[in-house]
């Protein structure tokens, strides 16, 4: 959410709802690795876990990092009514933080085996089929926080000081995230 947030005030409601579908699909896939076994292997190895912790944050921060240098440039880019990322660039910021969110594989291998009935068969279907649940409830969230925070953002675009503030702000917002993800461990 704090990505999605953080997308919207640097860089607007296109971006921030095409980083919202790229998100679902990163962790849509997610699910389906989780469906499939290798999120328990993910899940039980210390060290694949932490490798796909690391290589999350340091794709956030790196994307923060970027925001915070260009928060300069929004007030041109609104001006020119363009977004500063094409969208399908917005869609694999997405993706790749939806993929490699280690969160997402530790929620799925824990939550969605408790929902299958083992009896009926098709396991790994049925887990895809609950996932497209949990996809669906993230995409309704994860747009309403987008539209919420771009149209704060359209307030401050008024102001090209507040514009850089904002552009500043999410691009921290991220790079906090990134931070969050890096330094807090698993607590099992």
């Amino acid at each position: 959410m704090l990505f999605i947030v953080g997308r919207a005030l640097a860089h607007g409601r296109r971006v921030a709802l095409a980083t919202v579908v790229g998100n679902a699909v990163g962790i849509y896939v997610v699910a389906a690795l989780v469906a499939f076994g290798i999120g328990s292997v993910v899940a039980r190895s210390d060290t694949m876990f932490a490798v796909v912790k690391f290589a999350g944050a340091v794709y956030l921060i790196w994307l923060g990092v970027s925001a915070f240098r260009h928060r300069r440039d929004l007030g041109s880019v609104l001006a020119a009514d363009a977004a500063p990322h094409g969208h399908r660039r917005a869609m694999r910021d997405g993706f790749v933080v939806g993929l490699a969110n280690p969160k997402a594989v530790i929620l799925f291998a824990a939550i969605l085996p408790q929902f299958v009935d083992r009896s009926a068969g098709h396991v790994p279907e049925q887990m895809l089929v609950l996932a497209v649940v949990s996809s669906v409830i993230a995409l309704v969230s994860d747009s309403g926080w987008a539209l919420a925070a771009s149209t704060v953002r359209a307030w401050f675009a008024r102001s090209p000081r507040r514009l850089q503030l904002v552009g500043g702000a999410g691009g921290l917002a991220m790079i906090a995230l990134g931070l969050t993800v890096a330094i807090t461990g698993r607590n099992d």
